[in-house]
């Protein structure tokens, strides 16, 4: 592509909500480049999702090795190869970034490698080259976060993307912030022998959870042995010789190898041009509307970059959004609420719709049912425990849908149709689940809700 022609969208960023953005605008006839200043595939891809369930997939391993003898099998743990597991992790990292890549090419989007700016609002410079575009998508993504005063050294205080690349197990974390990043680093560092803190101001585990089911995973965790510190706020944090002491409000400390710094992550918008091209900005996020479309018409912005649920299938739906836009069909906003959230600890948390708090404070007339695992065959062959929760509204639809439990999240796909539908509970009541399987429990929770209770006690 010539360096003075003006494309239909250039992107800047190739994260999950950039390169969705690219792929369908490219499937629906437009010119794009995408601008990336690392590898197309963004956090998710290389410090995110996939190479932290990776090392969760890991984890799960070593559990199953070490519990093999409960269902009969003979068999002994002999130690955690981190080298090994990386090579595994990268591995899956790699062959899904080659995939991707041949994906982008094949659809004749052409990448430019580099730090790219906004310098208009239909302008992106990089490395000295200005690509004109009739539109703008920003989608720089975003970085782990930090509080004040807290300094990430990168050995002893690190963040998640320090973590993805040790080589060793620490002997002991504590990890500062219990959402879903926090929650999944103690899973595996606890499987794999570490003795773990976890310390969070706000009074439960995964807080934005039904509170019902951050209870079902502090129990579990408590069974574990990860050790936990709610409604407890960070002060300081001294380093060591042998590590860190963590310093709470009301005197409390804790020691350990490592302190990871867990606290959510921050949107990357600083010195990329985007205030003087008068993009609104609030917090250092870029303000848009619900078709993700900025203060500046030509500008459109995607993904950890906007004040939206920070997750991989968010901006995919975002970059969808706004590619078919300036396509000029008919596009429906992102209902936020319908979108599917898990938490891929041991055991897993998964959650759609709102919160029975939440159904409350928005006027709601709310019911709801809790199905116990202990009632599934598939679970107690698993030898899991956990719950799931409908909530709906009196002689309405299902509202929302949470579960705790393993393997949760491939439940979550059923339960999104319910919630998304806008299914009453009855007409899923009326659904027939296959036996023996965990999917059961969403068709058990319905029945009760229902008034039609099976394997359940009203």
């Amino acid at each position: 592509m010539s360096e003075n022609q003006t494309v239909d969208l250039v992107v800047l960023g190739g994260g999950s909500g950039g390169y969705a953005a690219a792929l369908r605008a490219s499937e629906l006839g437009m010119t794009v480049v995408m601008v990336e200043k690392d590898k197309v595939g963004g956090t998710c891809l290389h410090r995110g999702c996939i190479p932290t369930k990776a090392l969760l997939h890991s984890a799960e391993t070593v559990d199953v090795i070490k519990e093999a003898a409960q269902f009969g099998v003979n068999g002994t743990f002999e130690s955690v190869d981190m080298p090994k597991v990386n090579a595994y992790k990268d591995k899956v990292v790699e062959g899904l970034f080659k995939g991707l890549s041949g994906l982008v090419k094949s659809r004749k989007i052409e990448v430019v490698q580099g730090h790219g700016r906004l310098v208009s609002p239909t302008a992106v410079e990089v490395d000295g080259r200005t690509i004109e575009a009739r539109h703008v998508l920003l989608a720089t993504g975003s970085v782990p976060r930090s509080l004040p005063g807290l300094e990430i050294d990168g050995s002893k205080v690190i963040t998640s993307d320090d973590a993805l690349r040790m080589d060793t197990i620490p002997g002991s974390v504590v990890i500062l912030g219990a959402g879903a990043i926090g929650c999944e680093f103690a899973s595996v560092w606890r499987s794999f022998g570490a003795e773990v803190t976890v310390v969070e101001a706000l009074p439960h585990l995964v807080p934005l959870e039904e509170e019902s089911s951050s209870k079902l995973l502090e129990r579990a965790f408590r069974k574990r042995g990860i050790k936990q510190e709610l409604g407890a706020r960070f002060e300081k944090v001294e380093t060591t010789d042998g590590g860190v002491v963590v310093h709470l409000e009301g005197g409390k400390t804790v020691e350990a190898e490592l302190l990871l710094v867990a606290i959510g992550r921050g949107p990357v918008s600083q010195d990329l041009g985007y205030e003087q091209v008068g993009v609104e900005m609030e917090r250092g996020f870029v303000k848009v509307d619900e078709y993700c479309q900025t203060s500046v018409p030509t500008i459109s912005a995607v993904g950890d970059l906007i004040p939206t649920l920070q997750l991989a299938h968010v901006g995919f739906a975002e970059g969808i959004l706004v590619a078919e836009r300036l396509a000029g069909l008919a596009v429906t906003p992102v209902d936020y609420d319908g979108v599917p959230r898990v938490t891929y600890s041991s055991p897993e948390v998964a959650s759609v719709g709102i919160t029975s708090k939440v159904a409350t404070e928005r006027g709601y007339d709310v019911v709801e049912a809790t199905y116990d695992l202990a009632g599934n065959g598939k679970a107690r062959i698993l030898g899991t425990a956990g719950a799931v929760k409908v909530i709906a509204a009196k002689d309405g639809p299902v509202l929302g849908v949470h579960m705790v439990g393993e393997r949760v999240g491939e439940l979550i796909a059923e339960a999104q149709l319910i919630t998304n539908w806008e299914a009453l509970p009855g007409e899923v009541a009326q659904l027939i689940h296959p036996h023996p399987t965990m999917s059961e429990a969403v068709g058990e929770a319905h029945l009760a809700l229902a008034g039609k209770p099976l394997h359940s006690h009203s």
